[in-house]
């Protein structure tokens, strides 16, 4: 199983950034919507394990956006992120079905300490290893590649890009992808320095699952 993997339904694009961003630093995944009805779409076509809504967004707000999934039956637990704080729109969010709610403006842990009580009152378990091949393994919780001999202990960075190329197997990755998406907060890396990454996760074992496409990037594929 991947890592908890996180809807964000948030419009300013400034505030939904800093919320991405810092539940990314700790191991989360993050899905970024700005408005409802693609946020809608996105949790009728992918499992999340939790759904972060905001209230006041364009198109379908988070309290429509509840009632489309209950009906359809979808139990992905949701928090809401909102400016509004009248108890009647407390109660209107719990009245249909939220499973927390936090008023802005918030402390970026303390929304941290609500997932992790959502994550356990749902037993939505995070820590179990992904199978590479049929004897290696990789513990995305403590950034581990396990074989039946050794582990390795990954550097955050080499366990984000193996998370990467998880997410997207058999598909080739270019070099201005990787970089965009595993990159994305941080000084741009040179070509050679992405190279030194693949390079190291293929010392862990990963050679014959990390294959090189000439001068276009590489794909990942799992055997």
């Amino acid at each position: 199983m991947p890592l908890m993997k996180i809807l964000l339904l948030e419009d300013d694009p400034i505030l939904s950034e800093i919320i991405e961003e810092f539940l990314v630093e700790h191991g989360l995944h993050v899905k970024l919507f700005y408005d409802g009805k693609t946020a809608l779409d996105a949790i009728f076509e992918h499992k999340f394990d939790l759904l972060l809504l905001d209230i006041n967004v364009p198109s379908l707000n988070g309290f429509e956006l509840l009632k489309e999934i209950k009906n359809a039956r979808i139990t992905t637990p949701v928090i809401f992120i909102t400016s509004l704080d009248q108890i009647s729109d407390v109660k209107k969010g719990f009245a249909l079905g939220a499973e927390d709610y936090l008023k802005k403006p918030f402390d970026l842990e303390e929304l941290l300490v609500r997932i992790e009580r959502t994550k356990k009152l749902h037993n939505i378990d995070t820590n179990e290893r992904i199978t590479l091949t049929n004897d290696l393994f990789f513990d995305p919780s403590n950034y581990e590649i396990i074989t039946p001999e050794t582990s390795y202990k990954l550097r955050k960075k080499e366990a984000q890009l193996l998370e990467y190329f998880l997410k997207h197997k058999n598909r080739v990755l270019s070099f201005e992808e990787i970089i965009e998406e595993v990159w994305r907060f941080e000084e741009v890396p040179t070509y050679a320095t992405v190279r030194t990454y693949i390079k190291n996760l293929r010392s862990y074992g990963l050679e014959a699952l990390i294959e090189n496409t000439k001068g276009v990037g590489y794909v990942f594929k799992p055997l």
